[in-house]
């Protein structure tokens, strides 16, 4: 079945590229890089960058024949609450007028989020089957809070981050509230949080693809970050981590 094969490269590419991507760097935001390509609009890429996600997994989802009970539909709904914000919510509220992204990083980062959302889309639309009693089953429940945890830290972080810059203002400042405290990037840190709890509340293949991928790309710029931020600022807190605190 060529949705199986898609599945397993899928993660196969994902173990392979972690090492490679621990090595480079990302050039967008602080990192942007012209030597990439053109540029266009920071927040107008983010927001095609996206979009895949929020649509192709909720029209998979609608168009397949697969039963589609009060557990499918709130795996969708958490979906869509992530991707609503990540994708409209969350550029329209950031304070980056005039800032450029790679197109490089758009395409690439549309191929990205249109696989995740075919895969995960594909497996709720066409394959899952959780019946109703589902919603006690003790995988649901864990990955629920889990979930919810994660949602919370990177909602809190990056409120945090955008709150940083009076309107107006440019430039960059060292966050210090809620998990700042401890580690540089606690938005990436929720967002990978947020994605192992919906695997083990679907307990699926795609979702577990889709967590693994959340770490093998945001790990690597947490720790670009961090560097970043030793490097830009003299005064910046030698004790705190990249990624998970007291650790990493």
């Amino acid at each position: 079945m060529i949705y199986t094969i898609l599945l397993y490269s899928w993660i196969g590419l994902a173990i392979l590229l972690f090492p490679i991507l621990l090595r480079i760097t990302a050039p967008y935001g602080r990192h942007t890089k012209s030597t990439w390509g053109p540029l266009v609009s920071n927040r107008w890429g983010w927001v095609i960058m996206e979009l895949p996600a929020l649509l192709i997994f909720p029209i998979l989802f609608f168009v397949g024949d697969g039963p589609k009970t009060y557990v499918t539909w709130l795996f969708l709904g958490l979906w869509l609450l992530h991707y609503t914000n990540r994708t409209l919510v969350f550029p329209l509220r950031t304070r980056t007028k005039g800032k450029k992204m790679p197109l490089t990083i758009v395409l690439m980062a549309i191929c990205f989020n249109g696989m995740n959302g075919y895969l995960n889309g594909y497996y709720m639309g066409f394959m899952a089957d959780y019946g109703e009693s589902y919603l006690a089953d003790p995988r649901m429940m864990i990955g629920f809070a889990i979930f919810a945890v994660g949602l919370l830290i990177n909602w809190q972080s990056d409120a945090i981050l955008l709150n940083l810059r009076k309107p107006g203002e440019t430039g960059y400042k060292i966050p210090r509230k809620g998990l700042f405290r401890y580690i540089s990037c606690p938005n990436h840190l929720g967002e990978i949080i947020e994605w192992a709890g919906f695997a083990v509340m679907t307990w699926s293949l795609p979702t577990l693809s889709f967590a693994l991928w959340t770490a093998v790309n945001l790990i690597p710029r947490a720790l670009d970050h961090h560097r970043w931020y030793l490097k830009k600022f003299p005064d910046y807190p030698k004790e705190r981590k990249a990624i998970i605190p007291f650790l990493w």
